[in-house]
């Protein structure tokens, strides 16, 4: 059975072919600049290498009639046919409190994703544009839902809940939701064989940290709290976003700047994080640690500030579960940087954690790179968002 996952954005596409039999990606690909001059989809395959076609894509109806294209390519395809799909798997951002697990795409779900633009103007249209298209591509196969915020709504109120007026919640479903669920949920669930953990009686924080950050605190496989919020704006320090902020800063900057509401919240997620941190060198951590060891002092400060924020949620985490007995490191920062694995795991001295620096100098690969004699299980686990995914519409449409 192959299912196909698909990953809108506003003006991207990500996708994957994937083999359930055993779980081998057949081909995955990205299509850029949708609806913008310079288009151009690349799609890779360990059999068939690399394709790439540069030709216009003015919206996201004709870059999934390219990706099925490409799939079905005479020398660079891997299927022969749509036939040979049995489902695809949609990752849409936000569930709000509708939906708690994933669901077969109908017209219910396609107007609560509609309804919710406001929860995510980024994402939530283009993740209906991407439903729609594929649909529309392929009409009799089903597709599949699966929400990044689902696998966080196990968290009880007192972790959900915000401190202002009962009302807003009630009338607006203004909570803390968190995001990286499929994220989160795969890397938890992996943390029991690669740290020989009890599903059962275990305590584990995930550490999600790329240009987009954010923390989860899972017992006995269940979410009991994570970072981000009603948005992806809260919780760590990210590439862009500031991450958790005195909210009176938005006023006061708006005042000082003439800018509005609106205006401060672009500045908040698209001009805020490390990039504004560091005075503009970079979003990008690899740029950062470069400057930093050419002896930018904005640099370094800002790298120590990313550390030091992860181990205060770890802290944090670890109070809430009244424990941890393991610790994971994922996506691209996470699964890649030993340096600043070290720097965090470097506050954790209270928790009896050791790393390992031998075992810690990998860069994406499943290990655990505690000492023997660590208190804690430290563990480098390359995330999987789209076998999640997959994972999740087979579950449904078996």
């Amino acid at each position: 059975m192959k299912i196909l996952v698909i990953n809108c954005g506003s003006s991207s596409l990500k996708y994957q072919l994937i083999d359930m039999e055993n779980d081998s990606v057949l081909a995955k690909g990205l299509c850029e600049r949708i609806g913008i001059d310079g288009s151009k989809l690349t799609q890779k395959s360990d059999e068939k290498g690399e394709y790439v076609i540069d030709q216009p894509m003015p919206n996201h109806d004709v870059a999934v009639s390219r990706v099925l294209s490409a799939l079905q390519d005479a020398t660079y395809g891997v299927i022969k046919s749509t036939d040979e799909i049995s489902a695809v798997g949609h990752r849409v951002l936000h569930g709000g409190q509708k939906y708690s697990a994933s669901v077969v795409v109908d017209d219910e779900l396609k107007k609560f994703v509609k309804d919710s633009f406001d929860l995510g103007p980024l994402h939530m249209p283009a993740n209906l544009i991407g439903i729609e298209a594929c649909q529309a591509a392929m009409p009799n196969v089903p597709h599949v839902a699966v929400f990044d915020t689902a696998f966080h709504q196990t968290m009880p109120p007192k972790a959900y809940l915000y401190a202002i007026p009962r009302e807003y919640y009630e009338k607006y479903g203004v909570r803390r939701y968190g995001f990286h669920g499929t994220s989160h949920s795969f890397v938890s669930k992996r943390a029991y064989e690669v740290g020989n953990l009890d599903p059962d009686n275990s305590k584990v924080i995930v550490c999600h940290l790329g240009n987009g950050a954010s923390v989860s605190a899972v017992v006995n496989g269940k979410c009991v709290d994570t970072s981000m919020g009603l948005t992806p704006l809260e919780g760590l320090i990210m590439g862009t976003r500031s991450g958790d902020i005195d909210p009176a800063v938005v006023e006061f900057v708006a005042n000082k700047e003439g800018l509005t509401l609106s205006e401060m919240l672009n500045v908040l997620n698209k001009k805020s994080g490390v990039y504004g941190m560091s005075g503009g060198i970079s979003s990008d951590f690899r740029d950062l640690e470069a400057a930093m060891n050419e002896g930018n002092q904005l640099a370094k400060d800002t790298l120590e500030a990313f550390a030091y924020r992860v181990a205060k949620y770890i802290g944090a985490y670890t109070a809430a579960m009244n424990g941890v007995d393991g610790i994971c490191f994922t996506a691209g920062l996470g699964e890649n940087d030993k340096n600043m694995r070290k720097l965090i795991v470097s506050y954790l001295g209270y928790l009896g954690a050791e790393i390992d620096d031998e075992a810690n100098a990998i860069r994406g690969k499943e290990v655990v790179i505690s000492t023997p004699s660590s208190k804690v299980k430290l563990m480098v686990i390359p995330t999987n968002e789209e076998l999640a995914i997959a994972q999740e519409t087979l579950a449904l449409i078996k």
